[in-house]
């Protein structure tokens, strides 16, 4: 039965096997070049002074290759239509089970022996293909600092939790619907709707964030953004943080805008020394420590749901199909 699905797969596989072959030796042609412009053009940038340019030019190398971290994010939606949708719709839809359940094959049996060859090819190709970009880009989160927001869904482990579940849901909507463009539009519509609602519902409170309250110094060297109805900001107070809210807030705790301190009373009158002291700066953010424990909570995340899935496929085969 395995040998039967591979042979069924094995175009699937060597595509995808190519396609990570072509990537790797790209990385692997530029990576070091890579490390060493960042070493030459970013690492002495503070002697210099000139850290903003030596970053944008550092940051206009391989601009073509920096865009395969969209790969990692499509990644798992090709894998849940391509691969996961018509793996048991197409079956189902054509009526060649029944040939093979004739043979003496149990159901559970010819599902998982098709659930576990695909789903660990999709292991491998999310795993090496997001390990390739991790290390590839490197330099360029080390310029970036924070990978919590913009990156955070293309690199390290969390990937991997995304194909599967994206995968496990394709199987799912082809065996519930058995028609294999329908699935496919719907693991497309099912795996962006979960992803969404992990993203900006769950994530936020998979950990309490750390909340600090600071005297404000004029003198330290910070740098303010300024709003005429916003909060005051502070940039930079934590490298690498995921900052949920930065606000200046005066002795009654309430917030103080960016008027109050260029244009306001405060910076204008005798005592202002006396004035800036009473005002304290706010955090709440997630400490650039906890990134890993992010990306592992992440991944089981979608992983458990993936064995939801699966539950039901097997409960779904062996009840609902005749």
């Amino acid at each position: 039965m395995i040998r039967f699905s591979w042979v069924q797969f094995r175009l699937q596989a060597a595509v995808a096997g190519g396609a990570l072959l072509i990537i790797a030796v790209a990385f692997a042609l530029t990576g070091p070049n890579l490390v060493h412009l960042y070493s030459t053009i970013v690492a002495s940038c503070t002697a210099h002074g000139n850290c903003s340019t030596a970053t944008d030019a550092f940051l206009a190398h391989d601009r073509l290759l920096q865009d395969f971290g969209n790969l990692v994010i499509a990644l798992p939606a090709i894998v849940g239509i391509f691969w996961g949708a018509p793996l048991v719709a197409r079956e189902l839809e054509t009526g060649t089970y029944r040939l093979v359940w004739a043979q003496g094959v149990t159901r559970s049996r010819w599902l998982a022996a098709r659930l576990g060859l695909v789903a660990l090819a999709s292991v491998a190709v999310a795993g090496l293909l997001s390990l390739m970009v991790t290390w590839w880009s490197s330099p360029i989160d080390r310029v970036n600092m924070n990978q919590f927001t913009s990156v955070f869904d293309q690199r390290g482990i969390v990937p991997i939790g995304y194909t599967v579940f994206a995968f496990a849901m394709g199987v799912a909507a082809g065996l519930l619907i058995r028609r294999t463009l329908p699935a496919m539009a719907t693991t497309l519509v099912g795996y962006v709707a979960v992803r969404v609602l992990v993203t900006f519902f769950v994530r936020p409170h998979l950990i309490a964030p750390v909340r600090t309250t600071s005297a404000l110094h004029m003198s330290s060297g910070m740098s303010y953004i300024e709003s005429n109805n916003g909060p005051l900001g502070v940039i930079g107070a934590k490298p690498g943080a995921w900052v949920f809210s930065d606000r200046i807030v005066n002795a009654a705790g309430h917030s103080v805008t960016g008027d109050f301190l260029s244009r306001g009373a405060c910076l204008q009158s005798r005592g202002s020394a006396a004035c800036l002291g009473k005002l304290r700066e706010v955090l709440v953010y997630q400490p650039a420590s906890r990134y890993w424990a992010f990306q592992w909570y992440e991944m089981a995340i979608f992983i458990g749901l993936a064995v939801v899935l699966g539950g039901l496929c097997f409960w779904w085969i062996r009840r609902r199909i005749s």
